[in-house]
């Protein structure tokens, strides 16, 4: 009785986030690992920590846990505080079952960084990947890539693929053009091996995603980063293949549409792969139109680099200026992507407005505090009152009434001498 009331104890309040550093104490069901893959309501969850290298009952060595993938589903109370769990998450995980592989996530650790589009945790460096033809580069797209990517702080590089699919002075005019905005892009090849030295030194030992419309090559990009084929990979992959673990097999993929010119949607969940030099890289789904939500109106123009240069050299004349022409702007309109910037500023622009008339800006939190014994402080999720409340007894009471007055109101209006079983009702009373 003694353990079942400290079990509840233990679940009677909601788990606080747990710090990086954060090394809690595991017992033989529970282990720390990094969610390797989201899909549907099931997540895997590669194991990197368990109890230690002592034996359990059976005499099996827990250390040689490490490394097994574990199917997962997340706790209620995280579901209940809106607590979401992604892909490179660190995470938690108790009630293991060994033999079948399976678990519970149970907690999440804090994370260093995070990305909406597509949704992933702890990522290091940002990957935007493009092709220069197949599907053809188009500057627009480009740069709402590039300003969703600015807008999340983690460094990034731009590398442009199928560089043979262009002649030398089509290559010459991209790089001209992309260090006017500021970026030192990196040619490559995927078809040809060409430049994938520079883009596997630059990821290794890291977690890196890839972005990118479908089709320009990010799967394909993948399979030979992990492969020990290539100049750049000649040492011994240091991952030894797991038996059933998933991380270890090539990523699907597709070919170009030739009736659209565009990529066809082959990846369809985001998956945290290990790479053959160290590090994991997040294969993503293709799209074409990132959200830019983590955008605001005053945030834009420091992702792009045009204007975070001249921002840094010549101080602006006021500190919300959006750069439209106000007096004392020091940003004038004569580089590039400029109407780029106002169109984007334009979308942004409307989506807040209509964000403002249709939530307001005051918004409950999810979790509540009550006070217990002792002045202890125990937290609650937050229930949406319409959804889990009942209606007060003095309302349904109301609601009754009402419906009777109405009804009572629908009989005046009836005329009931004329009606024939009124009347042998009567006839039968007088006789």
């Amino acid at each position: 009785m003694l353990r079942a009331k400290h079990i509840g104890k233990d679940y009677s309040s909601l788990a606080p986030v747990l710090s990086p550093d954060h090394r809690p104490s595991l017992s033989e069901s529970q282990a720390i690992g990094t969610v390797a893959t989201a899909q549907a309501n099931f997540m895997r969850v590669v194991v990197q920590d368990v109890a230690g290298s002592e034996k359990n009952d059976d005499g099996e060595d827990l250390s040689s846990k490490t490394g097994v993938e574990l199917l997962c589903v997340v706790r209620a109370v995280l579901k209940k505080i809106r607590r979401r769990v992604l892909v490179g998450d660190k995470v938690l995980v108790g009630s293991i079952d060994w033999v079948d592989r399976r678990g519970m996530i149970e907690n999440v650790f804090h994370r260093r960084s995070e990305i909406l589009d597509p949704p992933v945790a702890n990522v290091d460096h940002l990957l935007v990947l493009f092709s220069l033809d197949q599907p053809k580069l188009e500057p627009f797209t480009l740069t709402r890539f590039l300003v969703e990517a600015e807008s999340t702080g983690i460094p990034l590089t731009l590398a442009l693929n199928k560089s043979e699919l262009i002649s030398e002075e089509e290559l010459e005019s991209w790089k001209i053009r992309l260090r006017r905005w500021n970026y030192e892009p990196l040619f490559c090849s995927v078809g040809t091996k060409d430049g994938l030295d520079a883009i596997a030194f630059i990821l290794r030992n890291q977690t890196s995603v890839i972005v990118g419309p479908s089709g320009v090559g990010k799967s394909s990009l993948i399979n030979i980063l992990r492969s020990n084929s290539g100049s750049a990979m000649e040492e011994e992959n240091w991952f030894e293949p797991i038996l059933g673990n998933k991380g270890f097999e090539d990523q699907r993929v597709g070919e170009v549409s030739t009736r659209s010119g565009r990529g066809k949607h082959t990846t369809r969940n985001v998956s945290l792969l290990p790479v053959s030099e160290g590090g994991y890289l997040a294969d993503t789904p293709g799209f074409n139109q990132p959200s830019l939500l983590k955008v605001t109106k005053q945030s834009l123009a420091l992702c792009f680099p045009e204007i975070r240069k001249l921002i840094e050299e010549e101080q602006c004349g006021f500190k919300d200026c959006l750069h439209i022409g106000e007096p004392g702007c020091v940003v004038k309109g004569d580089w590039e992507r400029y109407p780029y910037y106002l169109q984007l500023l334009d979308e942004i622009r409307i989506r807040e407005e209509f964000q403002l008339r249709t939530f307001g800006t005051k918004r409950e939190s999810d979790v509540r505090y009550k006070v217990g014994g002792m002045g202890v402080k125990q937290a609650e999720p937050r229930l949406q009152p319409k959804k889990h409340r009942r209606e007060s007894r003095k309302k349904v009471k109301q609601t009754m009434i009402s419906e009777l007055d109405e009804f009572e109101d629908e009989d005046s209006d009836l005329d009931i001498d004329d009606d024939p079983i009124v009347r042998a009702i009567e006839n039968e009373k007088n006789t």
